[in-house]
């Protein structure tokens, strides 16, 4: 099993560091590491660490820093529009798009949304959305975190103007002939994927997505569900990319 990782606001600089807080307490605690025992230490911005335990205190561990390393940011960058769902079935879509290497998500309030994200409600259901690609981001070992950002719920016209400044971007519609596994794709710059909420996107949302540029794709004969689509189109990418 690889080594596990934990987040820190900056990398170590010097040759020891001391994890404390919640990552510490979770390392010493939850996952019980122990003296000798491998970690990596990561700031979300790319930066790592390798460490070995050297000593484990109440809620905290001693980390000897063998070796640092910085990953570029990903190019081309995947952002996901993703309707907002209701019950856990978003939550569901972040952590599965978080584990295949999604780097950014977009909330959006598509008119057939059964959840309202409004008010304090909104922002609280972005933030648990933003803890939920955190954690999905540590299992996965990813050395960057995807932003969850922006208004907690994006309307179609926000969307459509963050279309603008991306390379490309891909509406997944049943009723698409073009395949996501044919498209043209850039090799740099921002993709976006437009994953529509369990009512799917209507006619006049599609056709705003089309004047702002986007094509509309499908992935194959199924149609699927609001928490698969967007991991589904992200494999393909991935694939088509060289990520994987």
């Amino acid at each position: 099993m690889s080594a596990p990782l934990f987040l820190v606001e900056s990398l170590p600089v010097g040759l020891s560091f001391r994890l404390d807080g919640p990552e510490g307490h979770h390392a010493a605690t939850v996952q019980r590491l122990r003296v000798g025992e491998g970690l990596i230490l990561a700031d979300g911005r790319g930066g790592t660490a390798r460490g070995e335990v050297t000593a484990v205190g109440k809620g905290s561990v001693d980390v000897a820093v063998l070796s640092t390393a910085a990953e570029p940011a990903p190019d081309p960058r995947l952002i996901v529009v993703q309707g907002i769902a209701k019950g856990d079935r978003g939550e569901l879509a972040v952590q599965a798009m978080t584990e295949v290497g999604v780097d950014e998500i977009v909330p959006w309030a598509a008119s057939r949304s059964v959840a309202q994200w409004r008010g304090d409600r909104g922002f609280k259901a972005r933030d648990k959305w933003a803890s939920t690609a955190r954690e999905a981001a540590k299992q996965a070992r990813r050395s960057w975190l995807p932003v969850v950002g922006g208004e907690p719920d994006c309307s179609t016209k926000q969307v459509a103007a963050r279309l603008s400044g991306v390379a490309a971007a891909f509406v997944l519609h049943e009723e698409a002939t073009e395949r996501l596994s044919a498209a043209v794709l850039p090799s740099t710059g921002a993709i976006a994927l437009i994953v529509g909420p369990e009512g799917g996107i209507s006619d006049a949302e599609l056709e705003v997505f089309r004047v702002a540029g986007a094509v509309p794709v499908r992935l194959g004969s199924e149609v699927l569900r609001t928490s698969t689509a967007g991991v589904a189109a992200l494999s393909v990418l991935a694939a088509r990319l060289g990520r994987w």
